[in-house]
């Protein structure tokens, strides 16, 4: 997909809005109109979209605190284009889980969950993240129903449908130990009672 530099778009803005101006007073309206449009395509492209493509190709680079910084150049995330709005949250709330705050990941991947994705990939990553989430808070009943959130979806992609299958595995295993501990202390409570 096709990127300008954030840096290089907000001397574009500045460049065609301004000198766009600048032209229609001195000259003629006309001859600034195609300027003033191009710094104004330039300009909802980035109320629209923000900093989140460029975000998630330095997120895969892995420093972390270049991601936090691109990021805070979106100004109005509130305004940002439905997916664009949820991969903010869904890169905020990974950026939280990095930095060990699982609680404030799980808040920006809840506030993710609620907008409508373009694919199913995308809502069973935020599902995959939650039922993670859930599950290393040990609560197995919350992660499972996650995890039927993401069963009823259609995933093509295989790194995805791998990791449905290594949670769901990890869930079963969690759920079955606790299901045996509890077996075993109503035993032990059945002796004492007897």
């Amino acid at each position: 997909m096709f990127s300008i530099n954030i840096y290089l778009r907000f001397a574009l803005i500045a460049l065609c809005l301004i000198g766009g101006t600048l032209l229609a007073i001195f000259t003629s309206f006309w001859y600034a109109f195609p300027i003033i449009l191009v710094g104004l395509v330039l300009l909802i492209g980035y109320f629209l979209f923000g900093t989140i493509q460029s975000a998630a190709m330095l997120m895969e680079g892995g420093d972390m605190k270049v991601v936090e910084d691109r990021l805070k150049l979106t100004w109005k995330p509130e305004w940002l284009f439905g997916p664009n709005k949820a991969m903010y949250y869904m890169l905020k709330g990974n950026m939280a889980i990095q930095n060990k705050n699982m609680q404030e990941g799980e808040e920006w991947f809840k506030k993710a969950e609620g907008i409508k994705m373009p694919s199913d990939n995308e809502t069973a990553m935020i599902q995959l993240q939650l039922a993670g989430l859930s599950a290393s808070k040990r609560k197995w009943g919350q992660a499972s129903v996650h995890m039927k959130n993401v069963k009823k979806l259609k995933i093509s992609n295989p790194q995805i449908a791998e990791q449905v299958v290594q949670l769901e595995q990890m869930i079963k295993t969690k759920g079955m130990s606790q299901a045996r501990m509890v077996k075993q202390k109503g035993r032990k409570g059945q002796r004492f009672h007897n």
